[in-house]
């Protein structure tokens, strides 16, 4: 089934475009809670991980963008392996990014509820029920979505900017509150083990999934040949460079402080308190919620624009791959991704299990897919440029230094292996993203025997 309708072109300013992707990144995100995490397991090392991470994402960035600086549709990686890949990787790649995109919308409604709780524990207010709190955050992303991709992105950008702006705040007066002082644990890495920053890489290489997402922006963007290689660029060293300085100032902000930073709910909030600052505390608080409420709009709106490619393409039932004939929105898509994230998040919700589990499982579910669509668009890049005869020992250099790194972060992923629930965690991984190519495999049969032809719309430049 052909669309009916097509997305609206060249809507989005490359700000807009570039907010996309960070908004997925969902920057504040980090330094509210993944950082303790990290720390937990890399200790002195964390910022280092996180160093290692810039430059492993970044080469990614670079695979990316061999194909984005020559082709752009609503399809992002999906619709660049599909250019090289055969069928079966190029549909795996599709339902990689969706998982993983849903997957982190449920984290971050997780973590969003968490902070919610803590605001108003903060406020003296009564608490909210966290299944209320899940429904109402993605009813209005959604919303959003569906109504129009303008507003969803310059909304996004402009959280994004405020709760960065309290952050940088914070740190500076962590790190030059009392004069500056270098952490000379940190700077010469005490207690830290090739293990242990083995498996802080894998949650640091967490903090940048999504920095692809204004890819799914190819038929929106302006110029988008050359906006979306540059916002897929600058969102990996923007965001790299800022975890890096986060996870510094946090480590050396929480010396002495109790409870410890891998243990602790609100770690901006208690630096804001150590520094004397309270309403920021709970400035963050509310910029934490935004942050990971702009994180979930952000991967709806990317999960709805490969559902909407796949469906054009016959990869999954043809009613998604139809545009709203008046928002020109990818309207099924976005409802079909919303009640994907809807779902478990209330159920979980509804279950008691609390938003800082929800946030770690459903993010190590994300980030299997989001490794599993990194390694194969770093597979197929350097088969790209081979087939168009620009092949170098340098693009080879940079698409095997990318697949090493994610390879490094799958491995640690599963080795040693993790306790229970995480230990579920990659077979969950596997039959989900299995019954997704084995549906998308249904509905291309069903489309052939109706005589289908698949439809794909790119924007290619004349000499392609």
């Amino acid at each position: 089934m052909g669309s009916k309708s097509s997305l609206r072109p060249g809507i989005l300013s490359p700000i807009e475009t570039f907010g996309q992707s960070i908004a997925n990144v969902a920057p504040t995100a980090t330094p509210a809670m993944i950082i303790g995490q990290v720390f937990a397991l890399s200790g002195n090392g964390a910022w280092l991980a996180y160093a290692i991470a810039t430059v492993g994402v970044s080469l990614v960035a670079m695979n990316i963008n061999q194909f984005s600086r020559n082709s752009a549709s609503a399809g992002s990686l999906y619709s660049y392996t599909a250019n090289v890949l055969p069928k079966f990787w190029s549909v795996a790649s599709a339902w990689a990014l969706v998982i993983a995109y849903v997957c982190t919308a449920i984290a971050l409604t997780g973590g969003l509820t968490s902070y919610a709780g803590v605001l108003l524990g903060s406020l003296g207010w009564p608490a909210i029920s966290p299944a209320l709190v899940t429904i109402l955050a993605v009813g209005i992303a959604g919303t959003l979505a569906y109504r129009d991709v303008t507003i969803s992105a310059r909304l996004m950008l402009t959280l994004e900017a405020v709760s960065i702006a309290i952050i940088f705040v914070i740190m500076g007066f962590t790190l030059f509150g009392s004069g500056f002082h270098p952490d000379r644990d940190q700077l010469l890495l005490h207690g830290v083990t090739g293990s242990s920053l083995r498996l802080g890489l894998v949650l640091a290489i967490f903090s940048f999934v999504g920095f692809e997402s204004a890819t799914s922006l190819g038929e929106e963007a302006r110029n988008p040949l050359r906006s979306i290689p540059r916002a897929v660029t600058l969102s990996a060293i923007c965001s790299g460079i800022f975890f890096t300085f986060c996870s510094y100032a946090e480590v050396l902000g929480f010396r002495g402080l109790s409870p410890a930073l891998n243990h602790s709910l609100a770690p901006l909030h208690a630096l804001a308190g150590k520094a004397g600052l309270p309403l920021l505390g709970i400035m963050i608080d509310v910029s934490a919620i935004i942050s990971f409420f702009s994180c979930a709009l952000a991967c709806i709106t990317a999960a709805g624009r490969i559902a909407f490619d796949m469906g054009r393409n016959g990869d999954l039932h043809g009613a998604f791959g139809d545009a709203h004939p008046v928002k020109q929105t990818p309207h099924r898509a976005v409802v079909g991704a919303s009640a994907c994230v809807l779902i478990p998040g209330v159920v979980l919700a509804m279950r008691g299990f609390a938003g800082f589990d929800i946030n770690g499982w459903l993010g190590t579910l994300a980030t299997f897919g989001f490794l599993v669509a990194y390694i194969l668009v770093c597979v197929a890049a350097p088969l790209y440029l081979r087939s168009r005869s620009r092949l170098t020992v340098k693009s080879l250099v940079i698409s095997f230094g990318a697949i090493a790194v994610m390879l490094v972060a799958f491995a640690g992923s599963l080795y040693p292996v993790p306790e229970f629930p995480y230990s579920w965690l990659p077979y969950i991984f596997f039959v989900l993203i299995a019954s997704g190519i084995a549906f998308s495999f249904v509905c291309r049969n069903r489309a052939d025997r109706m005589d289908t032809s698949p439809q794909r719309t790119a924007i290619e430049p004349d000499y392609v």
